[in-house]
């Protein structure tokens, strides 16, 4: 009989976890990235600091920023860390409470797998649970109408329950009042089949003055000042140029010498300049233009003869800030200045530099487009700007979520309470051991009304014991009130949420917890270019593979 040899497949430097360990170095990993955000959630959560290699540091209690600047090696934590940048990207929020229950889903599926329970089957119930959470959310959700007295006040109360866990929300009263006229005004201008973009509520973070002076400016904002001090800083009616290309003497792309012999050879080529860079100054004061806009730079010299001119000047605007003056004003964005004319400008009402804090802004107001905003974002340090910025961004997301998508539920755990009662009802109906997976389902649900209990200093086991009474009594919009301290109606409280968000956290936990609960072997190579990077050594940071 001929000796058996061993087949070696694999490079010396692959590490390779199968069965069991595989499972569970996954779901420990999922689970400490969730429990590393667990203590973030709700009114009473904490916030975090987070220092890269550099040394800037980062202050947050948003879900998405935490794990956004979190190093992190292990492809099962990136994965929590994927779900909660969709989270982000689809709803603006939501991403802490994505990231508990993806954590708490593979926590739960542990004690199954442990009862000898095969993942598949896992998997299958918790399927079918998501598919059950989403049609409790159908059931209770509000239908929300535009035409309604009261559409605007629900507007309110769902970018203040979006504040009210974070930074602001001391200041929640009146930044919820600007996030929505900002979302409003920018909403009644949409074209027909165009969706509401978030991007088109442009942020100016600005530090000094305190939060609460964070104003809603009708008009855009451009953090740029006058280039020349000899020019206007105020136009009324103005006609705006807008251009892309530099207004200087075009350098050519190669090297060059010219050599001169005769010293009026060299006082012909600095006429000539001059000449050339006044034919620039005639052609604009020709369109009639008397401010113009550019996104590269303006020579000293035209600086001087457009300051002559009476026309005002700013340069080296961000590409952005160039699309936003194109739709706003009507301007056309000019790439050659021999090619302007009156009909590339574009129109306000009012164009003004004004002092802001320590810096100069240009204001941009009573254009075309009515519906144009900027949001000056006010904060005394860099980190509490920062901090109010996302907030903010949170905010402008939930009220677009509600005016694209009208439904609202409440806040305060009900939503989960209800849904982990349901399901309960639902796995009773089930045969064979997909029920201890919808169980399981409903138990990770329901650690997020636990959460909110611990992080506020409640007792857990009573306030969940109240939940679930009061959901078994059909109270469905019944949650914890954190400032009572008990389990209370959050209609009457006014939690109100963007029912869209808890759809999106439902979709996107469920799917990362089942995609990690089916990996059975992870094949790791730590050795040079091309390795996988799947394991500690081979990670990029805040969970990106780009």
């Amino acid at each position: 009989m001929s000796q058996q040899v061993p087949v070696i497949v694999l490079r010396e430097d692959t590490e390779r976890t199968r069965g069991r360990d595989a499972q569970r170095n996954n779901i420990m990993a999922a689970i400490v990235i969730s429990e590393a955000v667990k203590s973030a959630l709700g009114p009473k959560g904490m916030d975090k600091m987070l220092v890269d290699g550099f040394g800037d540091v980062t202050v947050s209690n948003d879900g998405a920023t935490i794990l956004k600047e979190m190093d992190v090696a292990h492809p099962a934590a990136k994965m929590v860390i994927e779900v909660a940048k969709t989270v982000d990207a689809e709803v603006g929020d939501g991403t802490t409470t994505a990231a508990i229950l993806t954590g708490d889903l593979l926590k739960q599926a542990e004690v199954l797998l442990d009862k000898k329970i095969h993942p598949t089957t896992i998997i299958s119930g918790y399927r079918k649970a998501a598919v059950k959470a989403l049609a409790v959310i159908d059931d209770v959700a509000e239908d929300v109408d535009p035409a309604a007295a009261d559409y605007k006040k629900i507007l309110i109360d769902v970018a203040k329950t979006s504040m009210s866990s974070k930074f602001v929300s001391g200041y929640r009263d009146t930044l919820s009042k600007t996030v929505v006229d900002a979302v409003l005004a920018v909403a009644k201008d949409i074209p027909e089949g165009e969706e509401l973009n978030i991007e088109n509520v442009p942020r100016q973070k600005q530090i000094g003055m305190t939060v609460d002076k964070t104003e809603l400016v009708k008009g855009l904002v451009l953090d740029k000042e006058v280039v020349h001090a000899g020019m206007p800083k105020k136009i009324v009616g103005a006609k705006i140029a807008l251009l892309e290309s530099a207004l200087e003497v075009t350098k050519t792309e190669f090297d060059a010498k010219i050599s001169i012999t005769d010293p009026s050879a060299m006082t012909s080529f600095l006429e000539e300049e001059e000449r050339m860079l006044k034919d620039m100054v005639s052609k604009i004061v020709e369109s009639g233009a008397n401010v113009v806009i550019a996104q590269k730079g303006i020579d000293d010299v035209i600086q001087h003869y457009l300051a002559k001119e009476g026309i005002m000047a700013v340069r080296r605007i961000k590409k952005s800030d160039v699309e936003r003056v194109h739709k706003t004003t009507g301007a056309a964005i000019v790439s050659k200045i021999k090619n302007l004319t009156a009909a590339d400008l574009g129109k306000a009402k009012i164009i003004e530099q004004r002092e802001v804090a320590d810096d100069k802004m240009l204001f941009i107001e009573g254009t075309p487009k009515s519906s144009v905003v900027t949001l000056l974002v006010r904060g005394g340090t860099d980190h509490i700007v920062d901090e109010v910025d996302r907030a903010l961004n949170d905010a402008l997301y939930v009220v677009r979520d509600i005016v694209v998508h009208p439904q609202i539920t409440y806040g305060g755990g009900a939503l989960a309470g209800e849904i982990s009662n349901q399901l309960r009802n639902y796995a009773s109906t089930l045969v064979g051991r997909e029920q201890y997976a919808v169980n399981a389902f409903a138990d990770a649900i329901e650690s997020l009304p636990n959460t909110l209990a611990e992080n506020a200093g409640l007792d857990p086991i009573d306030v969940i014991v109240s939940l679930r009474k009061a959901h078994t009594e059909g109270k469905v919009n019944h949650g914890i009130n954190i400032t009572k301290g008990k389990v209370d109606d959050m209609k009457k409280a006014r939690v109100v949420e963007a029912a869209v968000v808890n759809r999106q956290i439902i979709m996107s936990a469920a799917e990362a917890a089942q995609m990690i609960l089916k990996i059975d072997d992870v094949i790791s190579s730590k050795g040079g270019p091309g390795g996988m990077g799947g394991m500690p050594g081979g990670g990029m940071p805040g969970g990106d593979d780009e």
